[in-house]
């Protein structure tokens, strides 16, 4: 597992060498940095698997951070590690484009579990080769993090891939909103309800080239993919 790098930005001296600790004993490599602007420094520097960063950051923070490692790549995961419990602050951060989040104080198995969640997705990618999935105007490429279009390719971020495979899985179908937050993100409570709404506008955006593709929402049941021919 020692080829899996992890780049982690917090600054807590407790809590990141605590947590490095055990991400080093579990096997992955682990690059920590103490404020959002060395984290930005050595994005740039090297390739990582996966990014946590903390949200309240000397210099830049942890929203800054993700933003500029979204310019350079829509695919890696990222995770939120923060004492921040607002709303807010939860949905600015899937705006970004932030796959994850987990509000301090936080068990390390479940961090770890988020973490094994994102690699067992990257694997089941290079296994699977570059499956693709015809939605009218558009090719819908999972393991590839791509949504195809004659007007331009999309990149999307993994839990953006996710969620349209679900709902393509059960097109035409009404899914409740329950299952979807099980299903992509292991519980079910207000806020990541919130946060669903979210990725639910992105997709419809990213699809909004093709009239016969909507996403429609039952109200206080959740969501339908309605595919015409």
């Amino acid at each position: 597992m020692n080829e899996i790098k992890i780049l982690y930005v917090e600054d807590d001296e407790t809590l990141s060498f605590l947590t490095k600790e055990e991400l080093l004993q579990v096997g992955y490599d682990v690059c920590h940095c103490e404020d959002g602007e060395k984290g930005i420094q050595a994005f740039d520097k090297e390739h990582f698997d996966l990014a946590i960063l903390d949200i309240m950051l000397p210099k830049v923070d942890g929203f800054a951070v993700a933003e500029h490692i979204r310019t350079k790549n829509e695919e890696i995961p990222i995770l939120f590690l923060s004492a921040k419990s607002m709303e807010a602050d939860r949905l600015h951060g899937f705006q970004l484009g932030a796959d994850d989040y987990l509000t301090k104080p936080f068990s390390m198995d479940e961090l770890l579990f988020k973490i094994k969640v994102f690699l067992k997705r990257k694997q089941i990618a290079s296994n699977d080769g570059n499956q693709s999935i015809e939605l009218n105007a558009y090719v819908f490429e999972p393991n590839n993090l791509i949504l195809k279009h004659a007007d331009g390719d999309i990149e999307l971020t993994a839990k953006e891939a996710d969620l349209l495979s679900f709902l393509v899985q059960h097109a035409n179908q009404t899914v409740k909103r329950e299952d979807i937050l099980l299903k992509l993100w292991g519980k079910n409570d207000y806020f990541l309800g919130r946060s669903l709404d979210v990725f639910i506008s992105r997709l419809r955006k990213y699809l909004s080239r093709d009239e016969r593709i909507a996403i429609q929402t039952i109200r206080g049941v959740g969501f339908k993919l309605n595919l015409q021919a």
